[in-house]
């Protein structure tokens, strides 16, 4: 009996009404947490045959041995008891966002007599007022420097502060007019905490208000003739706009709002935030999590504003949820975030996915954040030499192969509706990319769009080339200066013979019918030494070659977690992102030699150097007749009879697409 099935409630017993369960493991340890609108409708999915439930899914699903719920009135309390158990149980297959790096907090110790001004990281406390994060600690201490001059609040530790007011005389900051010196008494308790409430609304984005007042102050002293206060308030605005320049006003609405994009793979995701106030962008955050689940954008959103804003007190919830939040994907429950988030801030705000204008485009540059961030963490995962062999091992293991596989090959095959079609083959040698053994195939034997087909030609053509590097290097038994075998280096040049190195794994990108044509070229050219897999997209299932030469029924599913898995997925996307460039670059130079074919005076010399200057048929099409003159070898009647072939191609496929049936 399937474990799921052993612990399944009975139907009737489940309430349609909405709640929040709990799977638990054999030990009582809670593994997942979960809510639903109606959850006898949603543990019920859970419990259906496990081949139709995704791979992570069936997972948790056989790992639990028992499930609970707790019925609540509405979402919005769904929501936030979700929350508190996903905080107190730590499931181990809820989506967890962690921080890729610590990020520097500004705080204002508003519980104490004299608050102090000070830069810190780690968790918030309680008591202290919080604004960021930002992306530098050295940034935000400069423009807090700035600042103490227009705000002189105190900023030194508790220790400098006391001994000040034993010794009777304030530290050097009370002296050059960056702070206020409470410590000597100064000024009193209260007009020390009026000085820190101002600092708080500007760093708050409340900033026109102190502009203005202090621009009216500063005239004002100039009209009754006090020129040293009056410079003294012209210091005070510059240092005020010197800060604001800092922050680049990127809305110009001057609106609020939490700006969220979303870097996503198979076994990852990394999230990017730009906190915007007052049209600016105050701070910025990065977390990366392991997706535990099949769940798309709109689910991988939810988890994330789940965690980022339910943990928020009461009393930073005006700072911490702004009006307005930019989503990439809009939660399945956005009206039931909406309502939380109103309720948590104490009025009106709006979840929605940006369409155009400021907000879209800051959406995009958050995106591009987001992507670096997610290649910056895998580059560092991947670099790190334990990772990398215990990646090797775990891939050693799960396919049952002799030995690590120092050398690993990928194939990938690329094309559109069955043109242009060609094939990459990558190498990474101990885990790392070796892109000097990258390799090229343009697809002869075949037309149409048969993905088997060309793998069985691409390997073909790879290993005979390594059966005939090998006979050509073979060397005779009792050589006195390198024994026997192949030479795997030029012994004229000193380089490395080209396809000369066997591969200690063959992977390729697909599922079982291309692991099938790889091992039938194999068997075709006599090798029988070198294992063959591959690694399907959708549910990262490894197809590997059985015992009796085909193709094993089952695939073999690597943990979630694996290292092994991850550096196999980073083949298989490296071999797709070099077959991709090799297609594109292929197709724009053939529509660029069939455009300009008839051009008389152009050869292929010419066309290729064409390609080379502008890149692509767009951007030579968008080119001026002086600019195509400019290219070498290329004159002005050569440039004129290109632009008139470009319009005329132009003149043509819009008469083809107005003739195309709608």
């Amino acid at each position: 009996m399937s474990p799921a099935l052993s612990y399944r409630p009975e139907p009737g017993s489940i309430p349609t009404q909405p709640g929040v369960y709990r799977f638990r493991d054999a030990k009582g340890r809670v593994v997942y947490v979960g809510k639903a609108k109606n959850l006898r409708s949603r543990l019920s999915s859970y419990f259906q045959d496990i081949g139709n439930l995704h791979q992570r899914t069936a997972t948790m699903v056989t790992t639990a041995r028992s499930v609970e719920w707790t019925v609540v009135k509405t979402e919005v309390e769904a929501l936030q008891l979700e929350y508190s158990w996903i905080k107190e149980y730590d499931p181990r297959f809820n989506v967890k966002y962690r921080d890729d790096k610590s990020y520097p907090w500004l705080a204002v110790t508003v519980s104490e007599e004299f608050p102090r001004v000070m830069v810190g990281r780690g968790a918030k406390r309680k008591g202290t007022r919080y604004f960021g994060p930002y992306g530098h600690a050295w940034a935000i201490r400069e423009t807090v420097d700035i600042l103490l001059r227009v705000f002189p609040m105190r900023s030194c530790s508790n220790g400098v502060f006391k001994r000040s007011g034993q010794i009777g005389r304030p530290c050097l900051l009370g002296y050059i007019d960056k702070c206020a010196a409470p410590c000597v008494g100064n000024v009193s308790p209260d007009e020390h905490r009026e000085i820190v409430e101002d600092f708080c609304d500007f760093m708050a984005g409340r900033t026109k208000q102190f502009t203005k007042r202090i621009e009216q102050e500063m005239y004002a002293a100039s009209d009754a003739l006090d020129f040293e206060k009056a410079a003294r308030l012209r210091d005070d605005l510059g240092a005020m706009n010197k800060a604001l320049e800092k922050q680049a006003v990127v809305l110009s609405d001057g609106s609020d709002a939490d700006v969220i994009a979303l870097a996503e793979d198979p076994l990852e995701v990394a999230v990017q935030v730009f906190y915007v106030r007052g049209g600016r962008i105050r701070g910025q955050r990065g977390w990366v999590a392991d997706r535990t689940d099949d769940g798309d954008t709109s689910a991988l959103v939810e988890d994330f504003l789940l965690q980022l804003y339910a943990g928020v007190a009461p009393e930073d919830a005006r700072d911490a949820v702004p009006r307005e939040i930019l989503v990439p994907e809009l939660p399945p429950e956005s009206a039931t975030f909406e309502q939380l988030l109103s309720d948590l801030r104490g009025s009106r705000v709006e979840i929605r996915v940006p369409q155009r204008g400021d907000k879209k485009a800051l959406q995009e540059t958050v995106g591009r954040n987001a992507t670096e961030s997610l290649v910056l963490h895998k580059t560092r995962r991947a670099s790190d030499l334990t990772t990398r062999n215990r990646a090797l091992a775990e891939i050693a293991e799960a396919l049952e192969l002799d030995e690590a596989p120092l050398r690993i090959e990928c194939y990938d095959v690329s094309h559109m509706q069955g043109t242009e079609i060609v094939a990459s083959m990558v190498v990474f040698e101990d885990g790392l990319s070796r892109k000097g053994e990258y390799r090229r195939f343009v697809i002869r034997d075949q037309e149409g769009s048969d993905d088997v087909a060309a793998m069985h030609e691409v390997i073909t053509r790879r290993f005979k080339r390594l059966l005939d590097e090998q006979a050509r290097s073979e060397l005779k038994p009792g050589d006195p200066e390198t024994g026997s075998g192949p030479m795997l280096i030029d012994p004229d040049t000193g380089r490395p013979r080209k396809f000369a190195y066997a591969p200690g794994l063959v992977v390729v990108d697909g599922g079982a019918p291309q692991v099938a044509a790889a091992q039938r070229a194999l068997d075709e050219l006599g090798i029988d030494d070198i294992p063959v897999c591959g690694l399907a997209k959708r549910l990262e299932e490894v197809w590997v070659v059985g015992p009796d030469g085909r193709v094993a029924e089952d695939p073999v599913i690597l943990p979630r977690t694996s290292e092994g898995l991850y550096l196999l997925q980073r083949v298989r996307d490296e071999a797709h992102r070099f077959a991709i460039a090799h297609h594109r670059n292929r197709r724009s130079k053939s529509m660029v030699e069939s455009v300009l074919d008839g051009v008389p005076g152009l050869g292929e010399v010419r066309r290729k150097t064409l390609l080379r200057h502008f890149g692509s048929l767009r951007k030579l099409r968008a080119a001026t007749v002086e600019e195509i003159a400019a290219v070498p070898g290329v004159g002005p009647r050569t440039a004129q009879s290109i632009k008139d072939a470009l319009a005329q191609d132009d003149t043509g496929a819009a008469g083809r697409r107005k003739a195309a049936p709608q």
